[in-house]
């Protein structure tokens, strides 16, 4: 297809920010990629890597003839990236960004760069992996991406974006910022703070040694596990930036987490029952919207199986 945008700017190179650069040479082969990173290691290895057309030295360098600027940093440091880019964004330029919250973002994003236009984004894909080695084109195949432009955004400009989302193979949706906030307390931080905390908890129990928590790992605390691989900084700035949302989310679990416990205590198989058998539904929900498969294991494929397969290609 055409693509939306002619030259691509992508600011932070990590596991999204090299996602789409794959992404768009794969789906937009006509657009140009200049990027940049923070991180100089991770600038000349975005370079080995051929992830864009030109690696800069600068955001700014990066963001100078660019039609759409893609702030892929985490949350805490977009003011900053912002602000860095300012001087080079021509008037009407695109700019978005990645963040797991919106409404702080947004918010940053209009102070540092009065002159562009700013669509806020959400791709709600990743994995625990980090760096541009972990990017892969096919990261957003089927993935929701979430826009959330100001009321008095101009409707082309959502269109152009969307269309450019919907390319690298995403499914578009629009929000209100605050609304996006507060569903993505409720599907992504909280569980992302049960699971830190689930994992931190094993880790400090006295009596439980750390090479018998890593040992004997059931499938549950393994997933965990897993989630708790995540960023460090990329989560640290989510919580500080999202906490209003993530506070009453977490106060919610905390009372239900009361109610389950009460059950347990007082020997309250119904309540439990009645319980897990909601939530069993909402698993069925999720396989059946296409947000996961319903294979054994999670779809894993056993070690001996992977090497059998490997075999075949």
């Amino acid at each position: 297809m055409h693509a939306p945008f002619h030259t691509i700017a992508i600011i932070g190179l990590g596991l999204i920010g090299s996602s789409i650069a794959r992404a768009v040479r794969s789906s937009l082969p006509e657009a140009a990629l200049r990027g940049y990173d923070a991180d100089a290691d991770v600038r000349r290895r975005a370079g080995d890597l051929d992830l864009v057309n030109i690696v800069t030295g600068s955001a700014a360098d990066a963001a100078a003839g660019a039609d759409l600027v893609i702030l892929c940093v985490p949350v805490g440091a977009m003011a900053e990236a912002a602000r860095a880019i300012s001087g080079s964004v021509a008037p009407g330029t695109m700019v978005s960004d990645v963040g797991s919250s919106k409404a702080g973002v947004a918010a940053a994003l209009r102070d540092a760069l009065p002159g562009a236009t700013v669509i806020p984004a959400h791709p709600v894909a990743g994995t625990e992996n980090s760096g541009p080695e972990a990017g892969f084109a096919a990261l957003f195949r089927g993935r929701w991406c979430i826009l959330t432009p100001d009321d008095d955004a101009p409707q082309e400009a959502v269109e152009r974006l969307s269309a450019f989302w919907a390319a690298l193979g995403a499914r578009v949706e629009i929000m209100d910022a605050a609304h996006h906030d507060m569903v993505l307390a409720v599907t992504s931080h909280l569980p992302h703070l049960i699971a830190f905390t689930i994992v931190g908890t094993a880790s400090d129990l006295e009596r439980v040694t750390e090479s018998e928590v890593i040992k004997y790992s059931a499938g549950g605390f393994r997933d965990f596990t897993r989630i708790a691989a995540s960023n460090p900084v990329m989560w640290r700035d989510i919580f500080l930036a999202n906490k209003g949302a993530v506070l009453q989310m977490l106060q919610r679990f905390s009372e239900d987490l009361f109610h389950l416990q009460r059950a347990i205590r007082h020997d309250d198989g119904d309540t439990l029952l009645d319980l897990f058998t909601r939530t069993r539904e909402i698993r069925r929900g999720i396989v059946e919207q296409g947000q996961d498969v319903a294979k054994a294991d999670f779809g894993r494929v056993p070690e001996e199986q992977a090497g059998s397969d490997a075999g075949k290609r």
